[in-house]
This record gives C-alpha cells, structure tokens and sequence, in this order.
C-alpha cells in the first residue's frame, strides 16, 4: 500500500460516524450501522474509509477529545464491532483508517487529571506548563478557535496550561520522550487490531517553539501558528514513529493533517529522503475565502483555480496531493461551491473537476448525493462548540444577532454533521427516533433511496466518475496541465505519453461560448444534450483524444 501509484488510487470516504447511520435506535450513528452499509460504499467505489475519532471522549468537541485511546466510546460500539468492521471492510478490499488526535488530549484524560493536581505527577511533563508569575497569561498568543487565549490557570498548582484549542483539548508536550513512547503504543494498539492507515490530526502543530515567544503586534489578531505550525523538531517526531512502525508494521499508510504548509513543507513531509508521511492534508484552496471568525468572503474562483493548479504541478508534479471539497470541518460542498438555481448540475461539475484531479480522493459522506447546509433557524439547534463559540463571541460584542446568523448558517461545522439521507421517511432512515442532531429539512428530495434507482442522479453519477477513474491509467498517472479558457472557466487536461484526457467546466449561471471541437471524444457531461460551440449554466464536459505526434 506504500508505493506512490496505489496512494493516487485511493480513493478515501470519509465517515462521521456519529451522523452516518444509527444500527439500535439511540439517535447516534454508531460502528454496526456503518458495517450494514459497506455494500453501498463498495458499489459507490470507494477503497478506503476514513473514520472520525470513535475513542472514549466528553465530547466536548465531538470527539477530538480524547480522553482513552484504547477504548471505543460506548455510543458506538464495543472492540468486537471495530474487529467486526475491519473484517468486513477487507472482505470488500476496502481498507479502514482510524484517527490520530495526538495534538492533545481530553481535560478528561488520566494524564492530565493528574498531571494538573500535582507538580510531581507522573505526567506533568505529558502537558505544556507556565507558573503564575504576575497574574496575567504567559504569553500573548491567541487562539484562532476561539478568539481567547490560548492558556488556562489551574489553581491546585497556580499554573497555566496550553491548549492550541479550546481549555477542554491541552496541548500535549512532544519534548517529554515517554509521551512520544506513549503515541506510539496508542498506534501499534490499533495496527494490532488490524487498522490499515492512520489520519493524524493536526500533527504539524505538535511541536512548539522554544521559550513560547509572544506574537509581534503587527501579527493579525495575535494568532500564533508561525510558533506552532512546522516548527523543525516536528520532522524529527513523525519521522522516528514512522520508521518505529515500519519495523513491524511496514504497510500502514500515514496521512496528516497539515494546515498552513505550502509546497516546499508539503514536500520535505512526504517526498523528503526522512520521508515522513505518505499523504498531507492542506487547507489553502478551502481557506481561501475565510473571513475573520465566523464569516466568509466573497469566493473567487480564478484564486481557486490557481490554489488548485499550484498543488497540482508543484515539484513538476511529482508532489502527491489528497484532493478534497467537504469534510466534516467545512460547510457542505454543495453549499459552498454551487449554484441553488442549477442544483444537481453544478454538484456534477463539482465532482468531476475534483475526481479527475491528480492525487488521493477524498469524499465526504452525503456529498455524492448532494447534502446541502442545514440552514437551522435557533442557536440551540447547533451542537459544535465552534460554531457556538463564534456566534457568543460575537454578540458579546453587539454585532446584530441576524447578522450573526447568517454567516453561522454558511460556515458552521454542524453543517456537514446532520444525519445521512438515507430515505425519505421520518429522521431521513438514519435512526427511528429523534437523532442526536436535527436532520436537514430537504431529506425528502435528497437522498439515497430516491437516487440509487436514477440512472441521471447524482450518485449515480459519482459512481461514473469513480470507474472512470478506475479504468483510465491516466486519471492515476497523467499529469496536469491548466487550460486557460477566461473567467468563470475551469479548465484542464491529464496528459500521459500519447493520450490525453480533457475537464471543461463552465463555473456561472450563463452560457459560455466556446470551442470544444478540438479536444476528442466525449466520455463523461452533466448534460443529456452537448454542443460543441458552448457550454450551458454549470455544465461539464470530459474529453479523451489519442495524441499521434
């Protein structure tokens, strides 16, 4: 699983499992309703999936909280329906990746409920500590989350402690050698288990700077990441855990979170002679249109299509990207990306511009059936305690609260988290009764019941996409190459030797007029009917020509 053209096969279905399918009627996805979907996942195409964290948690920020990483939360399961799931998955050749939150753990863990009453606790060294000096923070850094400082006093040892996060998530202390001893055996557990890949949650930001310096004035909003994203010592971590696991474990696959890297990073983190992970995660061309806390900018789509082609091509294409639009962090794809008026047409183009992409493929459950936001009306309706954090904030500080609403419904994290549409009945098939959080209002139109059996749906369209995918060694192998065709164009081609595959997409609501005559064979469009002069509000069209040279 470790060379570089099975890493471009992947194709990754990420899953939040609390929202995905509930098995016994508790209102809470849990392991079992997964395992009575893998068909489905198998026919959709996907070869791996991607699990959030399913550890004993407080879930005070669902989930990446951890606070026993050794035992599955019990609303999910037990360790025989996580045997039971790996079992079942590599029936279906589909491997299964757990999560890594090794960042920090819960306020709730063993280690740090001891660690914070005594300063000669075993695991005092586990957290990062500051004494109380004069009363004030030690530092002035601030976090990005939250909008506060990112310190907390603890008054049974009159210190504070760091957390990148919310006070419920302390930072764990990557300098103390039995912590990282500890990350390891919490890993070779779970291989044991028979866990194929690990996503390590944002493990660039393990390591601090030394001395915890304040931010300059001059430095937006007084978010610290150029003092905890990338530091040096975090390529000396991950590197010896990888070669610590390749010992026994020489198939296990390593993607990490990596927010903030540009190309070079990216670079030094996989393809580096101390190659460290096998695939990043970088945020850019997601990050691109984020406001200041809780707000979106306008999008603009020829920075996002020069975000997208940088990472494409970038060390001559030799860099390996993880090609994504939604995930459980982020507004629904749909959403964000496409037009209301042309629904299920711009959803299509969406996904073909993503599939055809070089790179591991990463789908987010519900969008290859087009969720959509959920649009909720009351603050009470939210569980993320991000979102929450966002609106509070906001309106401590006399922003008008509609106001307020109106960017929480864009870019609430809750939005990618309501149940999965299964079926039009009542709580859209994911459970029998009321589930942990409310169901989107349009379950009714937009589900997998309703599309499975229409050979024109958007599921079924993903499932194109994907043989496609399979079948064509240059969507895997070609390189590519942007085409620029104008504004509110996205154009670009996958070349390999002689063959050469097209993506066309008009990214408005208005009819583009352009040649398409000269790129090949059609195999793949949006459209039922196709010109050759123009392309229609959102559509697409894929092209596939033998070059005789």
């Amino acid at each position: 699983m470790k060379n570089d053209k099975v890493l471009k096969k992947l194709i990754i279905y990420e899953i939040f499992v609390r929202s995905f399918c509930d098995s016994n009627n508790d209102g809470i996805g849990d392991i079992k309703g997964i395992i009575s979907k893998l068909d489905y996942l198998k026919d959709l195409g996907v070869n791996a999936i991607w699990l959030t964290p399913i550890y004993v948690s407080p879930n005070e920020d669902s989930g990446y909280d951890v606070s026993d990483y050794y035992q599955i939360n019990k609303e999910f399961g037990n360790m025989d329906d996580v045997k039971k799931i790996i079992e079942e998955a590599h029936i279906r050749n589909i491997k299964i990746i757990f999560e890594i939150v090794a960042n920090h753990t819960s306020s709730k863990h063993k280690w740090f409920e001891s660690a914070k009453k005594s300063k000669t606790s075993k695991y005092r060294e586990y957290y990062i500590w500051r004494d109380n000096v004069n009363g004030g923070f030690p530092n002035n850094w601030i976090s990005s989350r939250t909008g506060k400082s990112v310190w907390t006093y603890v008054k049974e040892t009159n210190s504070y402690y760091l957390h990148l996060y919310t006070p419920h998530q302390p930072d764990l202390n990557w300098r103390n050698e039995n912590l990282r001893k500890e990350i390891l055996k919490i890993m070779k557990f779970w291989l044991n288990f028979g866990v194929d890949a690990f996503r390590l949650d944002v493990i660039n930001k393990i390591s601090k700077k030394d001395g915890l310096p304040d931010v300059a004035k001059n430095v937006e909003n007084g978010y610290a990441e150029l003092y905890f994203e990338n530091q040096p010592e975090v390529h000396d971590y991950i590197h010896n855990i990888r070669k610590e696991i390749e010992k026994e474990y020489p198939n296990c696959l390593l993607i990490g979170q990596t927010s903030g890297v540009n190309t070079e990073q990216a670079y030094k983190y996989t393809l580096d002679e101390k190659r460290q992970l096998d695939l990043f995660l970088q945020f850019e061309h997601t990050d691109m249109d984020k406001g200041p806390l809780g707000t979106l900018k306008k999008f603009n789509l020829e920075k996002f299509k020069s975000i997208i082609f940088k990472w494409q091509k970038a060390y001559d294409g030799k860099l390996i990207n993880t090609v994504f639009l939604g995930s459980h962090d982020l507004p629904r794809m749909a959403s964000h990306y496409g037009n209301k008026d042309y629904f299920e047409k711009s959803v299509k183009m969406l996904a073909t511009v993503q599939l055809f992409l070089r790179g591991a493929q990463i789908i987010y459950m519900g969008d290859e059936i087009g969720m959509t936001n959920a649009n909720y009306n009351l603050i009470d309706d939210y569980s993320d305690i991000r979102t929450k954090d966002y609106y509070y904030k906001r309106i401590s500080e006399n922003e008008e609260k509609d106001e307020v609403f109106k960017d929480i419904q864009k870019i609430s994290r809750d939005n990618a988290r309501t149940p999965m549409q299964w079926n039009d009945s009542k709580y859209a098939g994911f459970s029998n009764i009321k589930p942990w959080i409310k169901e989107n209002v349009n379950y009714d139109s937009v589900n997998v019941k309703k599309q499975i059996s229409d050979d024109n749906s958007i599921l079924n369209y993903y499932k194109k996409l994907i043989n496609l995918r399979k079948t064509e060694e240059i969507l895997i192998e070609g390189k590519t190459n942007e085409i620029d065709l104008g504004n509110e164009l996205i154009a670009y081609n996958r070349r390999s030797n002689n063959k050469k595959i097209t993506v066309i997409g008009n990214y408005s609501n208005k009819i583009k007029y352009v040649d398409l005559s000269c790129y090949g064979k059609k195999i793949i469009g949006n459209y039922k009917k196709c010109y050759l002069d123009k392309l229609m509000p959102y559509e697409v069209q894929v092209f596939k020509e033998v070059i005789n040279e």
